[in-house]
This record gives structure tokens, sequence and C-alpha cells, in this order.
């Protein structure tokens, strides 16, 4: 069974743009290792423009590197366990509710997560998945479900999940011991019954209903009911964790790190979890910890203030670094904010119609291109 065609990069089989080759690395559920991250980032450095990018799926790209140093930066990764096989690069495309299991939820999510992006590396037909065919796991909070992946599993409150699958309740409550099973099980539905779609929504109507009905007769009575209305504003300032402990949330504009500033955040020594709305999340500090992180990073260009328009502005790449684009996006928008406007709602700025990165909810403001 092949692969459609939907030109998402990966490590190993890049973008070329026009400002050199993207590589995106796939995380599971936004969560990097400090380790991890000072090799990607030093990885940037070397092959790439310097620079990393947080994307609206909770991964990580770099741009601008060589096509001939592609093959050492894909090493590289591996290296540094970022990366593993070629076939099955692309395909583990996982979000998580990111403050689950420390700011409520559960914990456990992230361990589905872990079980779910193992199987799809060890399973041969998810080489046919797409890489734009995408997973959720959601702690009842709403964060991920309002984004609609493909198959997200919603915790009950318990020890269960119920499947939703391209935005529909199914009824199938599943034990959460089970669940990374159960949603890969519901991608092979899909591969089984899908021509060239990218996505579950993608399917011609009549596929996609029959889909439907086949998972709602595995329902199960009593499902909890699942909401998308409970989303938090801006992951970003401090947070009291359950446990006592700080998590710092904060941005960058445009979702972009220097690789002086992913150097500074990975020398914490702490897990870091990159959210769908490109925030970082800087987790389990003590007080004097977190104190001495912000008064060393927020120097450096890192935004701790959840009132700040970085918050709530964004850009797709626009030129020169896209051929597409007809216009800088971005520097037309940090000369807005530099000029001190701010914004009540999230706008996202793009240089063509394709209007790439979209935030969900967001005013698209299309400012020229192809």
């Amino acid at each position: 069974m092949s692969r459609p065609a939907d030109r998402c990069p990966g490590v190993f089989a890049t973008h070329a743009a026009a400002d050199g080759h993207i590589a995106r690395l796939r995380l599971s559920g936004g969560r990097i290792l400090p380790d991890r991250l000072e090799a990607l980032a030093t990885a940037a450095e070397r092959f790439g423009d310097g620079h990393l990018e947080l994307t609206g799926r909770a991964n990580v790209q770099v741009r601008g590197i060589a096509e001939a140093d592609v093959p050492a930066f894909a090493g590289a990764m591996v290296a540094a366990g970022l990366a593993g096989s070629a076939t099955h690069d692309t395909v583990r495309n996982i979000v998580v509710s990111p403050f689950t299991g420390r700011l409520g939820g559960t914990g456990e999510l992230w361990a589905v997560a872990d079980r779910l992006s193992a199987a799809l590396a060890d399973a041969d037909e998810t080489t046919a998945l797409s890489g734009r065919f995408w997973f959720g796991l959601d702690d009842g909070r709403g964060d991920v479900l309002r984004r609609t992946p493909d198959v997200v599993g919603v915790w009950d409150g318990a020890d269960g999940a119920e499947l939703v699958v391209a935005g529909r309740r199914t009824g199938r409550v599943v034990p959460l011991a089970g669940a990374a099973e159960a949603m890969l099980d519901v991608a092979r539905q899909f591969l089984a019954c899908r021509d060239d779609e990218w996505r579950i929504a993608d399917l011609p109507e009549q596929a996609r209903e029959s889909l439907h009905r086949d998972l709602a007769a595995w329902g199960a009575s009593g499902a909890a009911p699942v909401s998308g209305d409970s989303v938090p504003g801006p992951r970003v300032g401090w947070f009291g964790q359950d446990d006592g402990r700080v998590l710092l949330g904060t941005v960058t504009p445009f979702g972009r790190l220097s690789a002086r500033q992913a150097q500074f955040a990975a020398a914490i020594g702490s897990t870091l979890i990159v959210t769908p709305d490109r925030e970082l999340l800087i987790t389990d500090l003590t007080e004097g910890v977190a104190e001495t992180v912000v008064r060393v990073l927020a120097p450096m260009g890192f935004v701790f203030d959840a009132a700040s328009p970085w918050t709530r502005a964004s850009a797709c790449t626009g030129s020169p670094g896209c051929a597409r684009s007809g216009a800088d996006v971005r520097r037309l928008l940090a000369d807005r904010i530099e000029a001190g406007a701010g914004f009540d709602e999230p706008e996202h700025w793009v240089g063509c119609p394709r209007r790439c990165g979209s935030p969900p909810g967001a005013t698209v403001r299309v400012l020229g291109g192809q």
C-alpha cells in the first residue's frame, strides 16, 4: 500500500524551500528531553539556519539545510534519539493536552502517547499513512479536540478513553492501557477504505459514514460527554503544578528559537513540552529555579507575559523563505507589534492563499501571493 504524496517533511525526506531544505521532527505529545533539545540546537546551528521552529502539531522543524547536509542532519537526529527509521519517519503525529498530569488531567496520557508512537513505528502498514494524519489525546478540557485530529482518545476521568474520529463521537470507551492499540486500529480501518486521501475527513461521504458506523457499532453506553468548549487561554506565565512545583509557559516571536535560546532552555535540565499553540512549557521546577529561569531567559527574548501580543499573533514563513509568498509577513507583523499594536483575538498573517500554519479560530490575513 503506497503513501499519498503530501509533501509533509520529515527528517529523512525533507522539503526543499526557497531558503533550503526543511526537516521536521515528530515529538511524542510535544515532549522533548533537555539533552535532546541541546543536540537539536547544535545540529540546527551546524547544518541549518541556526534556529528551531515550533509547529502547530507540537513538533519542531529546522530550515535552511543544504541538500548535501540532509543525510548528516538525519544521522545526528538518529544519534540523539529524535528520529527512527526512514520508512516511519513522518507517521508519528501525536498531540497531547500539554498540561495533563501536571495541572489536572492524568499523567497516563503521556504513557499512551509513548505506546502509540512505538506501535506506529513497529507496524509495517503504518508506512502508508500520510504525514498529515494525526492522533490526539485529550484529558477532557477540549484543547486537543478543537483541532480535530483524525483519531482522539478523550479521557473519561477514570481509567478509560472515548474514541472521537474526525470530530465525531463513536461512543466506544476503551481502557487507557489499550487506547494506543485501539487508536491504531482506527488508522488501519482508514487505510483499508481510503484511496489516496490523506485524512479521514477527506474520505468520500459514503466511505466516511461507513467507517463511523463500524466504529459506533463497537460503542459502549454511558460514555463521558465530549466537549471542546473548555479551552485554556495562553499557556504563558507561572503555573503551580498539582505536586507543588512550578511550570513556566513561554513563547517567542513566531514560535522561533535561536540555537542559543534553545541551548539555554536545555541547560535548565527539565522536560520541555511544545504545545500546538507554539508555546514552550518548562516543567517540574522549584520556585527558586523558576525565578532564576525567568530572570535569565526573559532578556533573551522569551515572553512570560500572557498579555503580550506575541501570545495572539503568528505568521507563516513568508518571503524570502517561501517562494509562494507575496510579502515578508513576519517583518510586517513584527513592525506592527513594535509600533505598539495589540490583538484582542488571535491573528495569523500569511503571504499567499494557502494559509499555511493557520491556528484554529484565528483571524487569517492574506497579504498577497500566488
